[in-house]
């Protein structure tokens, strides 16, 4: 599809140690700075992409060969493990699949829906082949036999059933959780069935007779999966307390305790030799561990939000986990070690935004810090630490000396951009600060919560100077009016709030939104608001009686961001819809709908009202659209870089794929210095410059939108 910006890709994000990067990496001329890359290769193998939302489990057939994930999309996925190519899709289900299994032959896989149905499928032809229904509430797991005879399926109403497959009839209940069960397994002589509970138990059954033989206690939260030993011997058992559990059967006492995970841990598995065991958690890793010791030998780091599954290969040399980032990922267990140091945040990237001259970006992250990197060298130039919580947002005041963070902590903190000291903690908020702008003067800040209020604080002496009370819900952000008179908030409570900044009083309360307000801004002159709300609409207001003054109606999903044009005579709305909508003020008629590659959150005007400058680069508007009416465009026009999924484009053309692992979070684009920053889930800002001069001619020829 796209063979020269794949190659591309690879030369710029293959390990900076490699030979084949060191030797063509000149071939790529327009990309002025080396993006900071690990050093060497870790042990991730193959990323498989196919389904469209969460991946919940992935296991191999037992020849190894095939890979079954399963997904919120409602589909089963099969994939052949040399290649990594897609062989195969279980299309029936009416809801997302959470489990997907093999027989111990590998001819059949049956899977689990939010529906609380199993539905078997023959590998061979794809086709279903049974449906087993009879729990009253939802399944949440399932599993063969070893001698592929019977399926045992887990359900949230307390009871394991166990099916014949031959007939697709039930052959045994098991009763006696007092909570809902979360897996059921057979041991390996098939004469046991260890189930997982929320009572916190996991209870052992003799299948033959459906009596309980033992309930292992220990856990201080939910189980979430137990599995036997190969040799059936252990038990090991995944719970909500972030730890592994070890069982011995014939005692039914606890032999080890497996911590390391700092969130839930979702499913544990033994090696087939028995000598590892595998566990997944919400804190985004797999780690291995020694079941003769009970240490930890190895971390696998790599997906970007919780992982569902971990399952070893038959042989032991690969470990599948299936992640809620929609993908599956394969390890090699012999060389599972974290083999890079990624230098920079340690968790999310929320936001990066440049500063006003452009030298600087400031990076906000789940790891509690701001980052401040020098653009010129992509190198770090200041931590600033000191949150304790999440940070949501970080924005510059307007002679750049200042940053402001706000933060799940509830404060806002200020940061001196020339030294990376704290100079102010701003604090009196009861909840998260959801985000902290400055006066256009800089002299004041004020900050929007989820304590339904607005704060204001004078920046030189970081006191709080204001409280403005009256929303119901939480705010969700703030902004001052241009003459720094007023205070516009918007909020979850359905309205938009217009305050005196030199009293502190409510002086308008605008009603009319059906559902949330997600953003509230004036027009150039004051004169106006416009409030864009999660009811699909903007709405239009008149800052000086308060009144409603127009709808704008059209997107088909929530809108998260509006924009004035400097002459006030047009508003810019983008949606989670993907559409970006120019509105006209006076007639309040929608003039162009432009169609993103990614849902847009912040945007300006260019001076001249012909382009709209984004995050993820220039996006240009039909010539009518100019203040002064049908004028031509310029000849000259700023070209688009932007930042999608898995593309950065140029002028709307595919310029470089972006691996996995280098995907955004965020990003932001400096158009004047062509200059691209990307903030990942993996906590690295990355810096990609492009020569616009040394690329092909063809990305210079721009793409000026139309109606759809």
């Amino acid at each position: 599809m796209a063979p020269l910006q794949v190659y591309y890709s690879g030369l710029l994000f293959t390990p900076g140690s490699s030979q084949i990067r060191v030797g063509y990496l000149k071939n790529i001329p327009w990309v002025t700075m080396e993006p900071k890359v690990a050093d060497v290769w870790n042990s991730l193998i193959q990323t498989l992409e196919g389904h469209t939302s969460w991946v919940y489990s992935a296991v191999f057939s037992p020849d190894g060969k095939l890979v079954a994930s399963a997904s919120g999309d409602n589909t089963v996925r099969l994939w052949d493990t040399s290649t990594g190519k897609q062989c195969g899709v279980l299309e029936g289900h009416l809801s997302g699949v959470y489990l997907a299994v093999f027989s111990p032959n590998g001819k059949i896989v049956a899977s689990v829906s939010q529906g609380g149905t199993i539905r078997l499928w023959d590998i061979p032809t794809g086709k279903q082949c049974g449906l087993l229904e009879g729990h009253t509430s939802w399944v949440y797991s399932a599993v063969f036999s070893p001698d592929g005879k019977l399926v045992a399926s887990a359900s949230s109403d307390k009871t394991v059933i166990l099916w014949d497959i031959s007939t697709g009839k039930q052959c045994r209940v098991l009763e006696g959780h007092t909570r809902g069960v979360s897996s059921a397994v057979f041991s390996p002589n098939g004469k046991l069935v260890a189930t997982a509970s929320s009572d916190k138990t996991v209870r052992l059954w003799d299948i033959s007779t459906g009596k309980q033989y033992g309930v292992l206690k220990g856990h201080t939260h939910s189980v979430d999966s137990a599995v036997f030993s190969p040799d059936g011997k252990l038990v090991a058992s995944a719970s909500w307390d972030e730890t592994v559990r070890l069982w011995d059967i014939s005692t039914g006492k606890q032999c080890a305790v497996l911590e390391g995970h700092t969130r839930a841990v979702s499913s544990a598995v033994f090696s087939p030799n028995g000598k590892l065991v595998a566990s997944a958690s919400d804190d985004k890793t797999v780690r291995l561990w020694d079941t003769s010791t009970g240490k930890q030998c190895a971390v696998l780091e790599g997906h970007t939000r919780t992982v569902s599954s971990a399952v070893f290969s038959p042989n032991g040399k690969l470990v599948a986990s299936a992640s809620d980032d929609k993908t599956v990922r394969l390890w090699d267990t012999s060389t599972g070690k974290q083999c890079g140091v990624l230098e920079g945040h340690t968790s999310d990237v929320n936001s990066a935004l440049f500063s006003p001259d452009g030298k600087l970006v400031a990076s906000a992250s789940w790891d509690k810090t701001v980052r401040l990197w020098d653009t010129s060298t992509g190198k770090e130039c200041g931590v600033l630490e000191g949150h304790t919580d999440y940070v949501n947002s970080a924005v510059f005041s307007p002679d750049e000396k200042l940053v402001a963070s706000a933060s799940w902590d509830n404060t806002v903190r200020l940061w001196d951009t020339s030294t990376g000291k704290q100079c102010g903690v701003l604090e009196g908020h009861t909840s998260v600060v959801n985000s902290a702008v400055f006066s256009a003067d800089g002299k004041l800040v004020a900050s929007a919560s989820d304590d339904s209020t607005i704060k204001l604080w004078d920046t030189s002496t970081g006191k709080q100077c204001g409280v403005l009370e009256g929303h119901t819900d939480w705010v969700n952000s703030a902004v001052f009016s241009p003459d720094g008179k007023l205070v516009a908030s918007a909020s979850s409570d359905k309205t938009v709030r217009l305050w005196d900044t030199s009293t502190g009083k409510e002086c308008g309360v605008l009603k009319g939104h059906t559902r949330d307000v997600n953003l509230a801004v004036f027009s150039p002159d004051g004169k106006l608001v416009a409030s864009a709300s999660s009811d699909q609409t903007v709405r239009l207001w008149d800052s000086a009686t308060g009144k409603q003054c127009g709808v704008l109606e059209g997107h088909n999903d929530l809108v998260n961001s509006a924009v004035f044009s400097p002459d006030g005579k047009l508003v810019a709305s983008a949606s989670s819809d993907k559409t970006l909508r120019l509105w006209d003020t006076r007639n309040k008629a929608t003039i162009e709908i432009i169609k993103t590659h990614a849902v847009i959150k912040i945007m300006k005007f260019s001076h001249d009202g012909t382009h709209l400058h984004t995050r993820h680069g220039i996006l240009q508007l039909k010539s009518p659209l100019h203040s002064g009416g049908n004028q031509e465009l310029p000849h000259t026009l700023p070209h688009s870089l932007y930042v999608t999924g898995q593309w950065i484009t140029c002028n709307m053309k595919k310029l470089l794929w972006l691996p996995v692992d280098y995907r955004l979070s965020c990003s932001a684009v400096n158009d004047s210095a062509n200059l691209i920053v990307i903030g990942t889930a993996h906590g690295r800002v990355i810096f990609i410059p492009i020569d616009l001069t040394a690329l092909p001619a063809a990305y210079l020829q721009p793409s000026v939108n139309v109606l759809p």
